[in-house]
């Protein structure tokens, strides 16, 4: 079972002790719990993509250039790098760039961002056709990536005539390419034809409504032939302490705040949000029956196996830096994870196989 960390570049005060939250202690404490997830055998770091919002992050390859240069193993991916939105292959070239720097190390992570509708208008697109463009754009994105001249015409970019990605990346054998999606059928179903991998918003409501879509993934991922096996992943939220009181104790007050801040973004930016993203906050469901993740060491440990298993997940992904919460307590908590909860993981089922007998 792999485990890193996500984040999104939220700005909220923090409800505890009042502090303001600045733009730079941001990436500035970004930056530092890349390094301890480096030192403390914590996959990846994966770092998400917003624009006009007060998500902070707006440019994962910058981001993940600046982690690749104070790393040595850790995975740098995004959480999600909007496909349907960019260029493709000026997205190509921007994590080729980055899988360069940093020895091979890239993992792209891509969604269409369709709730975000307002971010659309901001680019000068129609939300309406984003999946179209999602599924032209990781197709060009594939055909990139190997670093051959290609010859290729579409619907939404103009022609390319013989040119090639440069850089050319380090990992050319296969695309490190994951499909974010779990609300569209048609997404999983994209994943599993092109041989990606496929990322869950479990952190979206009940884990368990994604189960259906990574079956789906699955059945076409194999239907498709591909050589290679079928990997998913999901993402938690999680607040790891040093025992269990302290941990509920510790996240609510942040957990409430980020929800509160989550749902103001989600309506200021969709009119019509599906009903899921909307749901009222319920810390006791969020933590037993939802896709939070509470407790010491070890209580944070099994619940990760039971949600993982759950869902089938071979790699999973925790946003910790949520609700306004201070450098140094999440910093705390990034050592804690990569040095008390992993090394507890070792001995857990496969994910994947659960999933398929089950």
């Amino acid at each position: 079972m792999l485990v890193g960390l996500m984040s999104l570049g939220d700005k909220t005060d923090d409800p505890v002790t009042g502090r303001k939250f600045s733009t730079a202690e941001r990436y500035a404490m970004t930056l530092d719990a890349a390094e301890i997830a480096d030192r403390t055998g914590i996959h990846g770091y994966y770092i998400g993509e917003h624009h006009g919002i007060s998500y902070t992050f707006s440019s994962p390859a910058v981001v993940l250039g600046a982690i690749a240069s104070r790393t040595r193993r850790l995975r740098l991916g995004t959480a999600v790098a909007l496909a349907a939105i960019l260029d493709p292959l000026r997205m190509a070239e921007d994590y080729a760039t980055v899988d360069v720097i940093s020895g091979g190390r890239v993992e792209l992570v891509t969604g269409r961002g369709n709730f975000f509708e307002k971010t659309f208008e901001l680019f000068g697109l129609s939300v309406d056709a984003s999946a179209d463009r999602f599924a032209e754009a990781m197709e060009l994105a594939c055909t990139l990536w190997p670093g051959k001249p290609v010859h290729w015409q579409g619907r939404h970019r103009p022609p390319i005539t013989g040119e090639h990605l440069e850089p050319p990346p380090v990992q050319v054998e296969r695309p490190p390419f994951w499909i974010g999606g779990g609300s569209s059928p048609e997404t999983a179903k994209l994943a599993g034809r092109l041989g990606l991998n496929l990322m869950l918003p479990s952190a979206f409501g009940r884990p368990d409504k994604f189960i259906p879509i990574a079956d789906l993934y699955r059945e076409a991922f194999a239907a498709a032939g591909h050589k290679h096996a079928a990997r998913v992943g999901a993402c938690w939220h999680g607040w790891v302490g040093r025992t269990d009181a302290i941990a509920r104790e510790r996240f609510e007050p942040r957990y409430a705040t980020y929800h509160a801040f989550n749902q103001a973004v989600i309506k200021s930016v969709n009119p019509n949000p599906p009903s899921y993203v909307t749901t009222p906050f319920d810390y006791e469901l969020l933590s037993t029956k939802g896709p939070a993740i509470v407790g010491g060491p070890a209580k944070f440990a099994d619940r990760l196996i039971e949600l993982c298993q759950l869902v089938g997940a071979d790699l999973n992904l925790i946003k910790m830096d949520m609700g306004g919460v201070g450098r140094e307590e999440y910093l705390e908590m990034v050592e804690r994870l990569g040095t008390e909860v992993i090394p507890q993981l070792d001995t857990a089922p496969a994910p994947s196989a659960i999933a398929s007998n089950g």
